[in-house]
């Protein structure tokens, strides 16, 4: 599956104002998953394997490292769980892996918006949020109108904005 998300990544000093705006909003908690990205070497954009038990999919996305809400051309692909681990050996014997970032991910939904709470082991927390177009229905100029409002709403300052992957920041610590 190909989709566009136009999306933003900051830290998120206080999760649980963020909860509450969340729950303001009617937001649907899908619940917490304990997410494993292994991420592998590619000549292009970012290639990683999601092991959680919430979801699990193959994600390869290309994106400009820049703060505030930017364009993620993602593609998507969910493979049976019963063979990801061969997968994962396909993928590691080919490629390589880049590194591992292992997370708690707290999934919420607003209509195409979806918010993440993340406690990034060995990072803290951060909130990502994508607004998401699955079928080109939506269009880019409402994806941004949607970060916009959510950046303002959640008063996420410039500086707490994230520009790279939670990839990029493990490998610079």
């Amino acid at each position: 599956m190909t989709h566009v998300n136009i999306e933003f990544k900051a830290k998120c000093p206080n999760p649980n104002l963020i909860r509450e705006i969340l729950k303001s909003k009617h937001a649907h908690f899908q619940g917490t998953d304990h997410q494993i990205d292994t991420y592998f070497n590619v000549t292009s954009g970012r290639l990683k394997l999601r092991e959680g038990t919430i979801e699990t999919a193959l994600i390869f996305y290309e994106r400009p490292d820049q703060d505030g809400p930017k364009q993620s051309d993602v593609l998507l692909h969910h493979p049976d769980p019963s063979r990801t681990q061969t997968l994962k050996d396909i993928l590691q014997k080919t490629l390589g892996i880049l590194v591992i970032v292992d997370k708690n991910r707290e999934i919420y939904y607003v209509g195409n918006v979806k918010f993440h709470i993340d406690n990034v082991q060995g990072l803290g927390s951060f909130l990502e949020v994508e607004a998401i177009d699955t079928d080109g229905s939506i269009g880019v100029k409402k994806l941004q109108q949607q970060c916009d409002y959510y950046l303002q709403l959640f008063k996420v300052s410039p500086e707490d904005l994230i520009a790279e992957s939670y990839s990029d920041l493990i490998m610079n610590c």
